[in-house]
Parts: structure tokens; sequence; C-alpha cells
């Protein structure tokens, strides 16, 4: 009982705070489930990825009735995301876990990396190497291959690739949810196949999260309001990634 509500309690502030930031929290989610339940990876992986998607499809349906959702961009970056799933599933079992950890940490930390020295430098225009095209392509492919090896909701590439290509904080976040959506489908049949999901432990986890889902939109919304406070955000979110990509290379 006691580690059921702490998992009510953990989904309803991972909900909050990743789906203000556009993900679906599934490295966090990881976390808590081995960590806690001392599930097995690919255990925590099918019921990280089951745990994420009933957040990212209510916090995507709050974004949308806001208006928020680039659907020209998000749907561009799910259209590579999705063969990038299958073919990030087909060969994680060839890959040595050690290496995706690293490949996919030092992916994070660059885009981390390139989302603070935006934030600092404020020109964009004059740094763009590829057309937004291009590069919301491969942002899709990142994080697809990220759902499809680890079990992850892939909001990471995703959301920085939007901010980096100018998005605001909410719309990023916005497109983001939306995208992970369909992506979370495909990695959710992928991965139910191969790996036993915890319910009890998903079950707390989404019933909280689902509140946070709800709550999120607003948040951001806030969080975003005046530009010395979304340039903050922006700030925080490569910081973070950054954090995030290193603990996953060295974990």
């Amino acid at each position: 009982m006691g580690n059921l509500l702490l998992m009510v309690v953990v989904g309803l502030a991972v909900g909050i705070f990743v789906i203000s930031l556009g993900g679906g929290g599934g490295a966090i989610y990881l976390g808590v489930l081995t960590a806690i339940f001392q599930l097995s990876p690919s255990a925590a992986a099918a019921t990280s990825i089951v745990t994420s998607l009933p957040a990212l499809i209510m916090g995507s349906w709050s974004y949308y009735r806001r208006g928020l959702i680039n659907f020209s961009l998000g749907n561009r970056m799910m259209i590579a995301a999705i063969p990038s799933i299958f073919i990030g599933y087909f060969i994680s079992p060839f890959l040595p876990e050690r290496v995706y950890k690293v490949i996919i940490g030092l992916i994070l930390a660059f885009l981390g990396a390139q989302l603070v020295y935006k934030v600092y430098r404020q020109n964009n225009k004059k740094h763009a190497r590829i057309s937004a095209k291009t590069a919301s392509v491969l942002y899709g492919i990142m994080g697809g291959l990220m759902v499809g090896i680890a079990g992850l909701s892939g909001g990471g590439p995703i959301t920085t690739g939007l901010l980096l290509l100018g998005a605001s904080m909410a719309a990023a976040s916005a497109t983001s949810s939306y995208a992970l959506v369909e992506m979370s489908i495909v990695g959710v049949v992928l991965h139910i196949s191969s790996g036993t999901i915890d319910w009890r432990a998903a079950g707390g986890l989404i019933a909280g999260s689902l509140v946070g889902a709800f709550m999120a939109p607003p948040v951001v919304l806030w969080m975003t309001a005046k530009p010395n406070r979304a340039r903050l955000v922006k700030l925080f979110m490569g910081v973070f990634i950054i954090v995030m990509g290193i603990k996953t290379a060295i974990g």
C-alpha cells in the first residue's frame, strides 16, 4: 500500500514536470521502477512506456484545446520517428547496453548544450546550418531510436529540437507531446510483446501522471508568460537535458 501511494505521488510530480517540458518521462519512470520495484531492465522498459502513454494523451488533448500544437512539425517528426522505432527495437538485442547508453547520453548532452548556447546567443538564424525540414527529421529519428532501443519516451531530442528550431516553450511542449503519443503507441506494442509489465506499479504511476498531465499546460503557460521567465525555462531545459545525458552515459 505504501509503495502504491508513493507511485501515485511520483506519477503526479512526473506528470506535471515532464509534460510541461514536452516529454513522456520514460527515463524518470525507468529509474523509479528499477529502484523501488526492483524490476528487470526489460520489464521496467515495458512498464515505463505503457505508463507514459495515458499522460501523453491527456497532455496532448489539453494542449490541443489551447491551439498550441504545430501539426506540420509534429507530423514530420513523427513520420521520421516511427521507422526509427522499429530499427532501434530490432537492433537493440545486438547492441551492448553500455554502448547505446553512451550513444543516447552523448546525443542528449549535445542537444542540451546547443540549446544553452542558443539561449545565450539569442540570434538563432545566423547559426542555422541545415533547413528546419531536415533538422526536424533528424530530431525525429533520434527520438524514435530512443523509444525503440531503450523504451524511453524520446521526448528529449524532440522537445529540444523544436526549441532549437525556434518554437516557444509552450509550443515545443505541446508539439512534442503530440508526436510522442503516436511514437509511444508503437513502442508499447513492441515492448509489450517482449517484456513483462508490472501493472501494480503502472497503475499507481498512471493515476498520478494523468492528474499531473492535466495540470501541466496551465503550468507551462504561466512559466513562459514573460520573456525573461521563458528564457529561464529554456535555459533550465537545456541544463536538464545535459544532466540527463551525462547520467545516461555514465549510469
